[in-house]
């Protein structure tokens, strides 16, 4: 079974076009996996940012805090 135009690898590398699917899109899967990396990022530091905040607001009271560094 081949899945490229090639039937066997004892040709000249040289006339051989594409052995792999959707040639000439590097550029722009390069593109959309940087962006979706970005926004990824942008989500992780709000989703952080609010679960903190949920953290002090439950534990960061300032009665909580005097007994953690009395005890």
């Amino acid at each position: 079974m081949s899945t490229t135009p090639i039937d066997s690898w004892a040709v000249d590398l040289a006339n051989v076009t594409a052995i792999y699917p959707f040639v000439g899109t590097e550029f722009i899967l390069a593109i959309v996996g940087i962006a979706l990396w970005i926004v990824w990022h942008i989500w992780q530091i709000g989703f952080e940012n609010r679960a903190f905040k949920d953290e002090v607001d439950k534990y960061g009271s300032p009665e909580n805090m005097r007994k953690v560094i009395d005890e």
